[in-house]
């Protein structure tokens, strides 16, 4: 049965990468070129992610510049960038797209910490849902005694304690890098 906790805590480390990588597409402020990761480009028909088709540089702080392997698809990828909806506006010269990163304003801070604590919540949302399938499956299992099925259900309760926890942590984390200025 150890097999069921052992599968409830992969579950709940895989929510947790999923938390991590929503939280990455909130912006501090600063150049980050994760920004750019959820980014497809129709390339010659096909949509392909932007980090293939260039490189994705930090000139400042707060600018990105995206040099694309064959420049024949600059309009491409602005039009990509454009469609992400990424909140940035590129500015094509020829060669390169520079992005600039407007500075945060109070409220756009306080904005962002708000977009965050909404999904951290729905990253206990889903942990408890891992939790109550867990559990779920050990009240099926018929060839346990009462005894074990109550100790395996304090194993997960211990487990989703536990993530909770990290989730908490990540999200002061994200609100530290937010209203840092």
């Amino acid at each position: 049965m150890n097999d069921v906790i052992t599968e409830t805590e992969l579950e709940m480390e895989q929510a947790i990468e999923t938390y991590q990588k929503r939280l990455l597409n909130i912006r501090a402020g600063r150049a980050n070129p994760s920004i750019l990761d959820g980014v497809m480009v129709s390339y010659y028909g096909v949509d392909t992610p932007l980090k293939q088709l260039a490189t994705i540089s930090i000139p400042e702080a707060r600018q990105l510049m995206i040099k694309p392997f064959d420049r024949s698809c600059l309009q491409a990828i602005e039009k990509g960038i454009f469609e992400a909806n990424v909140g940035l506006t590129p500015n094509n010269n020829g060669e390169t797209i520079i992005l600039n990163i407007p500075a945060l304003t109070e409220d756009t801070r306080r904005e962002y910490v708000k977009q965050a604590k909404q999904i951290a919540e729905e990253a206990k949302i889903q942990l408890r849902n891992i939790r109550q399938d867990a559990n779920h499956n050990i009240k099926q299992t018929e060839d346990l005694t009462e005894d074990d099925k109550e100790s395996l259900q304090e194993d997960v309760q211990e487990l989703i304690n536990k993530f909770n926890k990290k989730v908490d942590e990540i999200y002061k984390e994200k609100e530290n890098e937010l209203m840092t200025v």
